[in-house]
């Protein structure tokens, strides 16, 4: 039978074939970090569960950290001054050394941006089943790999189980095919396919990007187009490894090497699409047709050639009301004009990093259209690199030295103003161009203005203080995406260089061949102590909304995500939508400021693609801790989704249209309607029947009897343990990898001043 390679590697890791209800894959690696993780450890503790395998568990630290000089620093508890970042960081370190699970923390050279550790370590490999509780997780499937994210529930899960609920979805391929122009790169190429199929277009699929231009590309810039799959609605991104990956992979610390590499190698090159496979959809695109790009609104389908115009709404007022609304309230918040052109936009700031841009060849790119330059005096521009290690390889190379000449502020590792989480933040009203991956209103700090662009685009806009075309900057000899592979003085090196041993290490016994290292669930453990909250029948006034693409962001803003809890959230719900941005008052045309709307439990939405964004479970959680019990759209990005049966919260797809106008004009009318989920059935005040829905059964087992993933799950830990087995055997080098990491101080890779070194 002729598959994809989405196929091939879901079938590899499924532990049950059998198991159609609530499939489970295997997970070979999990990647952890600071923010969705506190709550996930106490519900361990709280339950008497071990993290089942410490030996596949890598963690660092990157949303909250500073990024600010850290030559003084000596630990996290006395460097990270904001009380909520410095109490998750301090609470997740002392998490990782009762579990005894390695860690690359602040005075770790090697810390960074979690998906630009794990393809930089070597922890991403081709066919394995990745994890991380971050949406942006997809990067790593640049490799080859079946790279998922999820929200605390789902962590959770992963550390007590070593295994990810997951079903199956549709093959979508993305192919491109012919020469990128001038100044075109990978960033270009995800917004003009995000503009063709908006961030709704791949919901429930998982892409493969395929063609020539995929193939001629590096692995970073394949990592950016996998790393916004997420934005296109997909539930991952691949591409299928090849030469360009092996070269790439070799030689990494936790890379296999000897006879374990050319066993993985022989395995690795068996990982392609048939020729004969079924796709569900295809999408294709010629390179020739892609220009240096800029999104325009705070969406990241709302991108526009930067030769282009802003869009006017009245173009889509008697055929697309819903864009038009969209439109109208996107230039309202980022204060532009219907039809100006794109490089009438000015700028106050520049974001060079994030997950998406800031690995050594997007710093090169920026950095080639810098060289000699000077940044606007009306500009303010930051390059944050994405670990410690590129920053390393960016100062051998001297672009420290080009950037700082130019002006632009050279920071170290961390997420920093890809999201207002920690202190690098737009102030409101202040306008970035930006190299990250989402334009949320409120994404960059509240009231703050993003757009996003490709690092070489952000930097020519730096030195022009507005919107430019980058390709003005640029020659054949700098300007193509295949010379960012090169340093600027045309050497070829190995991405971040090399990393030695200063000191022998020490030599351990070697383990038995077929031991398998799992912390097993005692008994009574398998019964979680809570469950989740029982869902039988739900009656109320629905609160209307007349949106599409709510987003996490919208939700809950990042602001609000430094808790330990996952109560607390339902103040600020909504917040940028409930509160004026001035005086903090509630606004009262808002609708869940109004009775009976503010007692509400059924939230019904006419837009599609509701829950759109992060992975963060926070926005599920903020949701349920309002008094939400149920949420009724016509559709919902797949992670929102998926976090809403972990919390109780039933959501409801109702692609018909009638059907949802009938539930939105109840509420409108403030009559209450009921949601029967036994029945599967929804009911108006006098019993008549509005519609009925479709719930999956395995959703509806739990929902009903209140039972959550884990103890399901551990139902099945013989299962799960003969895979891992089977597993080891078949696959040796994905085991014990993460255990032969040294310490920072024998790699010479320590802060001189950090006294929070663990001892590995």
């Amino acid at each position: 039978m002729a598959l994809t390679l989405y196929d091939k590697i879901y079938r590899e890791h499924l532990v049950d074939p059998d198991n159609t209800t609530a499939p489970l894959l295997y997970v070979d690696a999990h990647l952890i970090f600071e923010v969705p993780t506190a709550q996930a450890f106490d519900g361990l503790r709280k339950n008497s569960r071990p993290v089942r395998r410490t030996d596949l568990t890598l963690a660092t630290v990157d949303h909250n950290v500073p990024t600010d000089d850290r030559s003084k620093y000596q630990d996290a508890a006395s460097f990270v001054t904001e009380p909520q970042a410095r109490t998750q960081i301090t609470l997740l370190e002392k998490n990782l050394k009762e579990h005894n699970i390695k860690y690359f923390g602040m005075s770790d050279r090697r810390q960074g941006i979690v998906h630009v550790v794990g393809p930089e370590q070597g922890l991403t490999l081709p066919g394995s089943m990745i994890f991380c509780g971050d949406s942006h997780t997809p990067t790593h499937g640049a490799v080859g790999a079946l790279a998922v994210s999820g929200g605390t529930s789902d962590i959770e899960h992963v550390l007590a189980t070593q295994t990810v609920l997951q079903k199956k979805y549709k093959n979508f391929r993305v192919c491109v095919e012919g020469e990128l122009g001038l100044g075109v790169y990978s960033k270009d190429i995800i917004l003009h396919l995000l503009g063709k199929i908006g961030t709704a277009g791949a919901t429930g699929c998982v892409i493969e990007f395929c063609g020539s231009t995929i193939r001629n590309l590096s692995m970073e810039a394949r990592m950016v187009l996998c790393n916004m799959s997420i934005e296109g609605g997909a539930r991952t991104g691949l591409v299928a490894p090849d030469d360009v990956t092996f070269e790439y992979l070799k030689d990494r610390p936790l890379v296999p090497s000897g006879a374990d590499w050319d066993h993985a190698l022989a395995y690795w090159k068996t990982l392609y699409s048939d020729g004969d496979a079924h796709w569900d959809f295809t999408v294709t695109i010629d390179a020739a047709d892609i220009t240096p790009s800029i999104t325009w609104g705070t969406s990241p389908d709302d991108a526009i050639p930067v030769t282009g115009r802003v869009p006017d709404p009245a173009d889509y007022d008697n055929t697309e009301p819903f864009k038009a609304a969209a439109i109208r309230r996107s230039l309202k918040y980022m204060d532009l004009e219907a039809n100006m052109l794109a490089t009438d936009i000015k700028i106050d700031r520049v974001f060079i990093g994030s997950c998406t841009n800031s690995r050594i060849e997007d710093l090169r790119a920026a950095a080639r259209v810098a060289k000699g330059r000077k940044v606007s005096d009306s500009v303010y521009a930051m390059v944050v690199p994405g670990s410690g290690l590129v920053r390393q390889q960016a100062e051998n190379e001297g672009l420290d030295v080009i950037f700082k000449a130019a002006n632009f502020d050279w920071r170290e590792a961390g997420c920093s103003m890809c999201l207002a989480m920690n202190p690098d933040v737009l102030s409101p009203g202040e306008r970035c161009a930006s190299t990250t991956n989402r334009n949320f209103e409120g994404r960059q700090g509240p009231g703050g203005r993003t757009h996003l662009l490709s690092p070489a685009m952000a930097a020519a806009a730096a030195i022009e203080g507005h919107m430019t075309d980058v390709r003005d900057f640029l020659t054949t000899e700098n300007g193509s995406i295949r010379i960012t592979k090169l340093t600027l003085g045309g050497d070829t090196v190995k991405s971040y260089g090399s990393v030695r041993v200063t000191a022998s290490a020490p030599e351990s016994a070697p383990k038995p061949k077929d031991e398998i290292v799992a912390n097993r669930a005692a008994r009574h453990a398998v019964k979680s102590a809570d469950g989740i909250p029982k869902f039988d029948t739900v009656s109320s006034v629905p609160a209307p909304f007349d949106m599409q693409n709510i987003n996490t962001d919208l939700v809950i803003p990042g602001a609000f995500l430094k808790t330990i809890k996952r109560t607390g959230l339902g103040p600020n719900l909504f917040r940028d939508l409930r509160y004026d941005s001035e005086t903090h008052e509630e606004l009262p045309q808002f609708v869940l400021n109004q009775q009976p709307y503010r007692n509400s439990k059924i939230l019904v939405c006419t837009g599609e693609n509701f829950g759109c964004g992060s992975s963060r479970e926070h926005a599920v959680w903020a949701l349920v801790d309002f008094g939400f019990r149920c949420v009724i759209a016509p559709s919902f990005a797949s992670i929102f989704f998926n976090n809403s049966g972990k919390n109780g919260l039933l959501a409801i797809p109702l692609d018909d249209t009638q059907a949802l106008e009938k539930i939105h004009e109840e509420g409108l009318a403030k009559r209450e309607v009921q949601v029967d989920l036994p029945n599967q059935e929804i009911r108006d005040a006098g019993g008549n029947l509005i519609a009925k829905f479709q719930v999956d059964a395995y959703t509806k087992h739990c929902l009903i009897n209140g039972v959550d993933d884990i103890s399901n799950t551990l139902l099945s830990e013989e299962k799960i343990y003969d895979f891992e087995v089977k597993q080891k055997e078949k696959f040796p080098w994905l085991f014990g990898r993460i255990g032969k990491l040294q310490p920072p101080k024998r790699l010479g890779l320590a802060l001189p001043g950090a006294k929070d070194n663990f001892d590995w």
